[in-house]
C-alpha cells in the first residue's frame, strides 16, 4: 500500500506548474510547464517490473483503446498461461476503474523550496509537503526533489523521499522510504521520456511483519504512437503565377 502511495504521488506531479509565482525559481518554473511525470503523451513503451525475485514484463500502447492499451508479454521470464492472462485482464480492469489516486497538488509547500545543490549543468531542487486531508500523516514527513537539467531546460529526476521515521497508520512503522524517477534528456529525434522507476521501503507492521521491499521499473523501447502533422506542401516562389508557369 505504502508502495502505491509513493508511485501515485510522483504521477500526479504535472500539476506542480500551478505553484504561486515568485516562490519558484523561473528556470524550474519553465521546467515544470510541459513535465509530466509519466513521461511525454503519445508513447508507446515496455514496462518491466522486478521485485522479490519476481518479474513482469508490459507492453502499454495510448493509441489503444482504454481498456486494451496494457499487454501482459511475460511473467516471472516465462509467456504467461491463458489463466494468468486472464487473471490480468481482470485485475486491469478493476484498476483502471477505481478510484482516484492521491494527489499532490495540495501537498507541496512553495514556500519551503531550496536550493539543495548547483553546478554548471545541473540543479536540485526540494519541497516539504502538506497533509492532504486531517488523517494523512506521511505528508509531514516526505518531501520532493526535483533534478533539473539547466542546458535542455528539463526536469531530469525526481525524488520522494522520508526525511524522518514515521508512522503512517496504527501499528505501521515506516524507517525509510524513497522513490526515484529518472528521465531521458531530449534530442533533436525524440523527447525526454520516462525511463525508470526505484522503490525503497523499510518497515514493519504489527512490530513483526516486515514490509522491506526493493522494486525497479524500467521503460525501453519507446515508440511514438500519436499523430504526426500534416505535411504543407511549399508555396510557389510567386504566389500570384503557378510555379511551371512561362513568362
Amino acid at each position: 500500500m505504502l508502495r502505491r502511495l509513493l508511485l501515485s504521488f510522483l504521477f500526479a506531479l504535472p500539476v506542480l506548474t500551478v505553484l504561486r509565482a515568485g516562490t519558484v525559481p523561473p528556470e524550474l518554473e519553465r521546467a515544470l510547464v510541459g513535465f509530466r511525470a509519466e513521461g511525454t503523451a503519445n508513447w508507446a513503451f515496455i514496462q518491466t517490473t522486478e521485485s522479490g525475485g519476481k518479474s513482469l514484463v508490459e507492453h502499454f500502447d495510448p493509441s489503444k483503446p482504454e481498456f486494451s492499451r496494457w499487454t501482459l508479454l511475460k511473467k516471472n521470464g516465462a509467456s504467461p498461461t491463458d489463466a494468468e492472462t486472464k487473471e490480468y485482464r481482470e485485475r486491469l480492469s478493476r484498476r483502471t476503474t477505481g478510484g482516484t489516486a492521491p494527489s499532490v497538488k495540495d501537498q507541496i509547500d512553495p514556500g519551503t523550496c531550496e536550493l539543495v545543490s548547483e553546478d554548471v549543468e545541473r540543479a536540485v531542487y526540494r519541497f516539504h509537503l502538506k497533509p492532504s486531508t486531517n488523517d494523512d500523516r506521511s505528508a509531514a514527513h516526505m518531501a520532493a526533489a526535483f533534478t533539473l537539467h539547466k542546458p535542455t531546460v528539463t526536469i531530469e529526476r525526481v525524488e520522494l523521499s522520508a526525511f524522518e521515521p514515521f508512522s503512517p497508520m496504527f501499528a505501521v512503522k515506516v524507517n525509510e522510504a524513497k522513490t526515484t524517477i529518472l528521465y531521458s534528456l531530449p534530442t533533436a529525434e525524440r523527447p525526454t521520456l520516462l525511463q525508470q522507476i526505484n522503490v525503497h521501503i523499510r518497515g514493519r507492521a504489527m512490530w513483526i511483519k516486515s514490509l522491506d521491499e526493493d522494486m525497479t521499473v524500467t521503460y525501453s523501447e519507446h515508440a511514438f504512437v500519436g499523430k504526426k502533422p500534416a505535411v504543407q506542401p511549399p508555396a510557389p516562389e510567386n504566389p500570384a503565377r503557378p510555379a511551371n508557369a512561362t513568362p
